[in-house]
């Protein structure tokens, strides 16, 4: 490779880099304008969710669990 073409390739990727931060301020100046120009939004309250767990079912006891888990033919 000789200087020359070390020093094109240079060049091209100098100007790539350059078309894409050019492109880069562009858009995010027409999105800021956008947001300036449309009013503010508002601020909406985020949902509670129910619970989907009924307080009158526990959950089985480890031990309980574990031994059901060996009686169905799992081994852990």
């Amino acid at each position: 490779m000789s200087k020359g073409d070390r020093d094109q390739g240079k060049t091209e990727r100098d100007a790539a880099s350059k078309a894409v931060l050019d492109n880069m301020a562009r858009l995010k100046a027409l999105r800021l304008a956008r947001e300036a120009a449309e009013p503010p939004r508002a601020v909406t309250a985020r949902k509670v969710r129910a619970k989907t767990k009924t307080p009158d079912k526990k959950a089985p006891a480890l031990s309980e669990w574990l031994a059901s888990q060996q009686n169905g033919g799992r081994r852990t």
